[in-house]
C-alpha cells in the first residue's frame, strides 16, 4: 500500500462531518509513526534497555 492510499484510507475512516482539525491530526500522526520506522530502519532506534532505563530514571524524580 501506497503512503498515499494509507492516508486516504484514514481519511475516509473519519466521519463525514469530522473537522479538519482532525484530519490534519490523523495524518499528522501517520507521518510520525512513518518517520519513526524509518528511523529504526536506519538503525537509529533506541534500545529496549535503555528506553527502560531512561523511563525509570524518569519517574524517579
Amino acid at each position: 500500500m501506497t503512503q498515499k492510499q494509507l492516508v486516504l484510507n484514514a481519511v475516509n475512516d473519519l466521519p463525514d462531518d469530522a473537522p479538519l482539525s482532525d484530519i490534519v491530526e490523523r495524518v499528522e500522526f501517520l507521518a510520525a509513526v512513518q518517520k519513526g520506522l524509518d528511523q529504526l530502519d536506519q538503525g537509529l532506534g533506541i534500545p529496549h534497555d535503555e528506553v527502560k532505563r531512561q523511563l525509570a530514571s524518569w519517574l524517579a524524580k
